[in-house]
């Protein structure tokens, strides 16, 4: 019997071939199948790293993501990003979740964010900063990053948004 276990997460798209375009790139691999409305990829070389939290305001999806085992795996992500035009925000040295990690933001077609990081160092507190906030911090600005106003929390000059939403932190 196999025991392999897979997540699935399920998206609804309004252009499949610019997602299409998008989940290549984020995955790293072509489409394991593909239908006139559907598209699969069966990844082999991604774990998962789920977390649960009571920060935030709006409860439900916060954010997708992929941990890299090295600065060096994030950058090479990063310029595939890049390099098909797909404009994110980088956050070097990120203090959240109980982690320090470099990051490299992008949103898909519909606007899911997605946070790809490579984490360091273990950190005693949630917040941004080293500030424990009650807030969700660690997304930055909904939408285009490099466009994106700078949002700043309660005195501090690092990018804290609670939510997918967008709303930034005061």
């Amino acid at each position: 019997m196999d025991k392999k276990r897979r997540v699935h997460i399920h998206i609804s798209v309004e252009d499949l071939e610019e997602s299409m375009a998008f989940y290549n790139l984020q995955f790293g691999t072509e489409a394991t199948k593909v239908k006139e409305d559907y598209a699969q990829w069966l990844v082999d070389d991604l774990s998962l790293n789920f977390a649960i939290s009571t920060r935030g305001y709006e409860k439900g999806l916060n954010h997708f993501g992929i941990q890299y085992g090295s600065d060096e795996a994030l950058l090479e992500a990063q310029h595939g990003f890049e390099a098909a035009g797909v404009k994110g925000k980088e956050e070097e040295g990120a203090l959240c979740c109980y982690k320090a990690s470099n990051k490299y933001w992008v949103t898909d077609p519909t606007g899911l964010i997605w946070e790809n990081y490579h984490s360091m160092d273990d950190i005693e507190l949630f917040g941004v900063d080293g500030k424990d906030t009650e807030d969700g911090c660690c997304i930055p600005s909904h939408g285009a990053f490099a466009e994106a106003p700078s949002c700043t929390p309660k005195g501090s000059d690092s990018l804290c948004c609670s939510s997918v939403s967008g709303d930034c932190c005061s």
